[in-house]
């Protein structure tokens, strides 16, 4: 694609404006108008903006088709070195540093401006010349309140907040239509149609690079074609099993979405041709760099490794520099203007197929006092928010037409068993699903007969859980919990219900895990009557630190959450694999999910579909699909979905026991001592005693 010839209308429109933008900040270099602090402030941020300028000059010049490996990554390191963990300490895009040189409330806000100038990468390459033209007047209209005095942070903050708030139209919109239409070729001409051989290939993107990027790339290369074909079927074949399980039609689509993480192109290329065989067209969209369409717990769509995820946990909630009722209402509008015009491409549209990576060091974040934060009114609008945003998405995308895959592979960072790890789980991925379909309905035949399961924990593990089940009317006809074979969650191996939510409760305790990116340690939540009453973690000396921590990624800024999802994860080989190379806290929650019994807080897997049936193999109907909140739809719809859903594993070797009790009395053992002891089920063993 070529992006200059592209946006050629669009570019044009805004050309004077970028030109006049530019010469203005070349200025700011020579100008003393601003006094210390700030002038320096302004002045290393302007240097930045005109390596931007230089930038978007060399790329329309095809910088990148002439250029070495070694002028590529001199480049990777002027854009992104600032803000690289061993700079970090003294960049404007850290807060703390801000507030320390700036002020404690100016600081944070012209660290903010800072970030969303550095979006400015992603537009360079992308040849969006209007975003950098934005960015850059806004720039210097915060530039000239500084001249000649130092302006009230209220009025820097209004600046910023209709630099946000003016240009929704086009950067909400724009985020939309690459999301739903294939003409946005972008990201899928270059891993179609580039070398990949040739790792210069990977500077095309605009992302940071770094040897994880490149190592990944060069093993994938290394790899037999046979290999590479077998890890894009498996991914292309759990899209299509998701709709087939779920009876949903696939003819009637036209797209998928692909996220994943750069490096893994040569997969990523067969998984294309197959999802076309599928009659599907792949799309990608770029993980968002601005803060309107930022996620704060991860990132949606193709990205590199972050360049430093502090930077990236400093800036989560910039969104407080415009979250508000005005702004809410604002978002809500143009998103529903937005989804009405690409109404059609919304409609063949079949959903995300993730490849997500593991084997970096768990992140433990550094508590910043600096960082911008919601207060408790912006957190209720966020989330008032994120429930009309689901609603709107649900009308136009209806969650009953679509499904999704994800896959998940390992980075060089999990050590130098590297190579070895990757091929363990490329095996894992493609268990077969027919032994555990058959193991996991005699799982499911024993709680079936259950109103309660007990999870008890063993050792240092203190968990204590009183799992409520739903009634079955018809035994023969209906069963509580849906048998998972290898489809939309690879890999294969659980079984999973819905909780009833009166009567659930007691204590949730995991020693070590890894949740959205951060290493967890202690985690403790108290569950009553299915909800959320308190929760805790280790990562910091101050407990005050932990539970804001753990209200932040786990509870998503809510004071409560359900119990969405009660698991038993049967995977014993990932177990056994993870154990092998001492990486269990290494494993996405994808893989650890199927490594012991897991709890999900949020919403349950059925949210937004709680009424289309589901079957599992011997034809029952998984009748759990509701429970106290989800059923609030009927109702009140905005007091039905918290519009999140999180994973918490016990591994095995935390595990005392579960238990399922039934009404008469009987009790039926599911896992004793980490092993499995209903009979019928000894096989998943064999991976734990080959340990």
């Amino acid at each position: 694609m070529d992006v200059w010839g592209f946006w050629k209308e669009e570019n044009e429109r805004v050309e004077e404006r970028y030109r006049l933008a530019m010469d203005r900040i070349g200025e700011i270099l020579r100008e003393e108008t601003v006094e210390e602090p700030y002038r320096r402030f302004f002045v290393r941020t302007a240097e930045f903006v005109m390596e931007l300028e230089g930038l978007v000059e060399r790329l329309q010049q095809g910088y990148l088709e002439r250029a070495s490996l070694e002028e590529l990554k001199e480049q990777d390191q002027k854009l992104y070195g600032d803000i690289l963990p061993e700079h970090y300490g003294q960049s404007y895009g850290n807060p703390a540093y801000g507030a320390d040189r700036l002020g404690a409330e100016m600081g944070p806000l012209l660290s903010f401006l800072y970030k969303e100038l550095r979006g400015g990468i992603a537009s360079a390459y992308e040849g969006k010349l209007w975003e950098l033209t934005a960015a850059a007047e806004t720039f210097i209209q915060v530039y000239n309140l500084f001249e000649g005095q130092v302006p009230a942070v209220l009025e820097v903050r209004d600046v910023l907040y209709w630099y946000v708030s003016d240009y929704a139209d086009q950067t909400l919109r724009q985020r939309l239509w690459e999301s739903f239409d294939p003409r946005w070729s972008f990201a899928k001409d270059i891993i179609m149609e580039a070398d990949l051989s040739d790792l210069r290939y990977l500077y095309r993107f605009g992302e940071h690079i770094s040897p994880s990027e490149l190592s990944v790339a060069a093993f994938l290369d290394s790899l037999p074609e046979e290999t590479v074909r077998i890890m894009a079927d498996t991914f292309v074949e759990g899209f299509r099993k998701g709709f087939e399980v779920m009876g949903r039609d696939l003819s009637k689509k036209k797209t998928v979405l692909i996220r994943y993480e750069l490096g893994f192109e040569r997969m990523i290329r067969r998984a294309v041709e197959g999802f076309r065989k599928l009659g599907l067209e792949p799309l990608f969209c770029r993980a968002a760099s601005q803060a309107i369409n930022q996620n704060p717990n991860r990132k949606v769509g193709w990205h590199s490794t972050s360049p430093n995820k502090q930077y990236d946990h400093d800036h989560r909630y910039d969104s407080a520099v415009f979250m508000g009722n005005t702004f809410k209402e604002r978002k809500l509008s143009v998103l529903k203007a937005a989804y009405e015009d690409f109404k059609e491409e919304a409609s063949w549209y079949a959903g995300p197929a993730v490849v997500e990576t593991f084997g970096e060091e768990g992140f433990t974040p550094e508590d910043k006092k600096a960082c911008l934060a919601l207060s408790a009114h912006q957190e209720a609008v966020s989330r008032s928010l994120d429930n009309g945003a689901a609603q709107l998405l649900d009308r136009y995308v209806p969650e009953g037409e679509t499904s999704f895959t994800i896959i998940a592979f390992p980075r060089p960072e999990i050590g130098e068993s590297f190579g070895e790890i990757f091929k363990e789980t490329i095996r894992i991925n493609t268990l077969g699903g027919g032994l555990y379909t058959r193991i996991q309905q005699v799982l499911i035949d024993g709680l079936d007969q259950a109103d309660y399961v007990r999870i008890k924990g063993r050792g240092a593990n203190c968990t204590d859980l009183k799992i409520m089940l739903h009634p079955l009317t018809d035994p023969e006809k209906e069963t509580v919990f849906e048998n998972c074979g290898a489809d939309v969650n690879i890999p294969v191996g659980e079984v999973f219900t819905s909780p009833r939510l009166t009567g659930t409760e007691g204590l949730l305790h995991v020693g070590k895990v890894y949740i959205n990116g951060l290493q967890f340690k202690d985690l403790k939540l108290t569950f009553k009557d299915g909800f959320v009453e308190d929760y805790s973690c280790a990562n910091f000396d101050d407990p005050e630190s932990g539970k804001r921590l753990v209200k932040q990624a786990i509870m998503k800024n809510h004071d409560r959450l359900p119990m969405g999802e009660f698991a038993i994860g049967t995977n014993t080989t990932a177990y056994a694999v993870a154990q092998k190379y001492q990486i269990p806290d290494r494993l996405p929650i994808l893989i650890a999910e199927k490594m012991g019994p897991h709890f999900a807080v949020g919403d349950t897997c059925y949210s937004w579909a709680e009424d289309l049936p589901m079957y599992n193999p011997d034809g029952k109907e998984m009748i759990a699909r509701d429970n106290e909140v989800s059923a609030l739809r009927k109702t009140d719809l905005s007091k039905a979905y918290f519009n999140c859903h999180t994973d918490i594993t016990i591994p095995y070797d935390e595990l005392g026991e579960i238990a399922a009790h039934c009404p008469d009395g009987r009790v039926v053992k599911i896992i004793e001592d980490g092993q499995f002891v209903l009979e019928g089920t000894e096989e998943l063993n064999e991976a734990l005693r080959e340990m």
